[in-house]
C-alpha cells in the first residue's frame, strides 16, 4: 500500500496566499516601473469579484501586468529563489512543518498540489522536503519564454481533483492501492477532501468548517 500525504498550500501550509505577493516581489526585483500597473491589478481583481471574470483569466491579467506578456525563464531564476527563500523563512505554519516531518517519518510521499503557478510553489515544495509538486501551470512558447497564459487549467475546485487524478496516473500508481491523506484550509477542495481517505480541514475558514463538521473530518489549527 502507498501512503500518500498531499497539501494545498496557500494558506494550508502558508500563512497568507503567495500569487499576488509573488508577482509584486518579481515587478519590484525586475521591474519597478511595473508596479506603477498596481491600480489596474486591483480593478481586475474587483472584476473577478463582480464575477466579470474567472479566476483563470484574473491570473493570466495579473502576470501579465507584473511579469509581462513573456518572459525567459532565467530572467526569473532569481526572482523565484528569493522569493521561495522569503517564503519558507517568513511565511509558513509552524504547525504545517510539524505534520509535513511526521508525515515524512511515517514514510508517506509529500506531494503538494496547488493552484499556484508552478513558477514558484515548485521551489518551496522543494525547499519543504516535498517529493512531489502538482501546480497550475504555464504556456512555454517554442522560443523558450515563459507565457502570461495557463496552459491547461488552472488547478483550482474540481480541476484541482482532475489534476491529482492525472498525476497518479501518470506516477502509475492504483487508487485502489493507495491510502491518501489530504490537508486543506479551503472548502474549494471539497471534491479532493471527499475523495480522499484522510481528509483534514486545516486553518478553516467558517465554510469548510461547517462542511468538515458536517462529515467528521479532523478540523486542526497550524497556527
Amino acid at each position: 500500500m502507498t501512503e500518500l500525504a498531499i497539501y494545498d498550500m496557500d494558506r494550508t501550509i502558508t500563512r497568507v496566499a503567495t500569487y499576488t505577493p509573488f508577482l509584486l516581489h518579481a515587478a519590484r526585483r525586475r521591474a519597478p516601473w511595473r508596479l506603477l500597473l498596481v491600480p489596474f491589478v486591483i480593478l481586475s481583481m474587483l472584476a473577478y469579484v463582480l464575477k466579470l471574470i474567472d479566476r483563470a483569466k484574473l491570473k493570466e491579467i495579473n502576470h501579465a501586468l507584473l511579469l509581462g506578456r513573456h518572459v525567459a525563464p532565467e530572467e526569473l531564476r532569481l526572482v523565484i529563489d528569493s522569493f521561495a527563500e522569503r517564503t519558507v523563512a517568513h511565511n509558513i505554519h509552524p504547525g504545517a512543518l510539524t505534520q509535513i516531518a511526521a508525515d515524512r517519518a511515517a514514510g508517506r510521499r509529500l506531494v503538494m498540489a496547488t493552484a499556484s503557478y508552478r513558477l514558484y510553489s515548485e521551489a518551496i515544495a522543494d525547499r519543504l522536503g516535498f517529493d512531489d509538486c502538482m501546480a497550475t501551470n504555464s504556456i512555454i512558447g517554442l522560443d523558450g519564454r515563459i507565457r502570461a497564459k495557463i496552459d491547461g487549467e488552472n488547478n483550482y475546485g474540481p480541476a484541482k481533483l482532475r489534476m491529482v487524478q492525472s498525476w497518479m496516473a501518470a506516477e502509475g500508481l492504483d487508487r485502489a492501492q493507495c491510502r491518501v491523506r489530504f490537508y486543506s484550509d479551503h472548502a474549494s477542495d471539497a471534491p479532493v477532501m471527499e475523495w480522499s481517505d484522510e481528509p483534514f480541514a486545516v486553518n478553516a475558514h467558517d465554510r469548510l468548517r461547517k462542511l468538515a463538521t458536517t462529515r467528521g473530518w479532523p478540523i486542526v489549527d497550524w497556527g
